[in-house]
């Protein structure tokens, strides 16, 4: 995929400012980054091979011919349990330096149909983090404070401070599902966020703020499992909702929804990935490695240390 994808044309005419050259620039150097198999990668594909479920600019996805058992040649959970470990390592290594650097942030975005994973692979992923540099927030129906703003504006307050790792478990895409699947605003409403969507998130990076978008791909019928599951043991009992089985009766229709959000908001700049998740333990390793890389490729670094220090002597 080309890093320009997507991207405004960067011009030297003189109808282009100065300001949106640089913005220009700016943007397809972050596209660079949220490329890591180029930067970080010693060898191609990685395993797993995270590459392979960026939804790219310019290749539409279709949902139904995506395998959500899809596991490459991983056989079991075991098979990836030291891998697992090894990359959430690495994420944990490369937030303290993030933290540190205290001039970036990272904004992971995760979505799904109910019993999708999206606490599981939370758990499971960034279990490790140092909550001083992660936070993790979930959205629900808006408040009427929240609701008496733009779409985007309680999003854009959760957005990450400076060396922070955000986690939105739901985000600013529920205003192009939900609201499209029961029909709470009208078509051209929820058509025109997705360009505002983008806007958004381009603005988040050119604040410094990368974003990294993780759809987790079941099936209806895990779905269906995993519901019976909740049922089935009453420890799980507080996950179930009799609201869950209402929703999954707009099964059709929220996948037409995610596909288009997903195929309308995919950017070099901000991907989407389409993981498939029906095996929770390659859903966490893929994701994984996916950000590990990602941070790698923006490459934080510790701050300089004061001047002076080889002449402390502490008595």
């Amino acid at each position: 995929m080309s890093t320009q994808s997507n991207l405004p044309n960067i011009s030297t005419s003189s109808n282009t400012s100065v300001t949106e050259q640089a913005a220009a620039r700016a943007t397809i150097d972050v596209a660079s980054e949220m490329q890591p198999e180029k930067t970080v990668v010693n060898k191609l594909p990685p395993k797993p091979d995270y590459p392979r479920y960026r939804v790219r600019p310019e290749q539409p996805i279709v949902l139904a011919a995506l395998d959500p058992n899809e596991c490459e040649d991983y056989g079991k959970k075991k098979h990836v349990e030291e891998e697992l470990e090894r990359q959430r390592k690495r994420i944990q290594n490369l937030q303290e330096r993030l933290y540190a650097e205290h001039q970036r942030s990272l904004l992971i975005v995760l979505q799904a149909m109910d019993t999708g994973g999206k606490d599981g692979t939370i758990k499971h992923v960034f279990g490790g983090l140092n909550p001083q540099g992660c936070q993790v927030w979930s959205f629900k129906k808006p408040s009427d404070d929240e609701a008496n703003h733009d779409f985007l504006w309680r999003y854009h307050q959760r957005a990450p401070q400076r060396g922070m790792i955000s986690i939105f478990n739901r985000s600013h895409y529920e205003d192009v599902l939900v609201v499209r699947v029961k029909e709470l605003v009208a078509k051209e409403v929820w058509q025109e966020r997705y360009h505002l969507i983008n806007e958004f998130e381009h603005m988040l990076t050119l604040n410094n703020i990368r974003v990294i978008k993780f759809f987790l791909h079941i099936s209806k019928d895990e779905q269906k499992r995993r519901l019976e599951s909740r049922l089935e043991d009453p420890s799980k009992h507080w996950k179930f909702s009799s609201n869950d089985i209402k929703e999954r009766k707009y099964w059709d229709d929220y996948q037409t929804a995610f596909e288009d959000a997903i195929n309308n908001c995919s950017t070099a700049y901000a991907p989407w990935y389409v993981v498939p998740a029906n095996k929770k333990w390659y859903r966490n390793l893929v994701v994984a490695r996916t950000i590990a890389d990602t941070l790698e490729s923006m490459n934080p670094q510790y701050p300089p240390a004061e001047v002076g220090l080889e002449n402390i002597i502490i008595e």
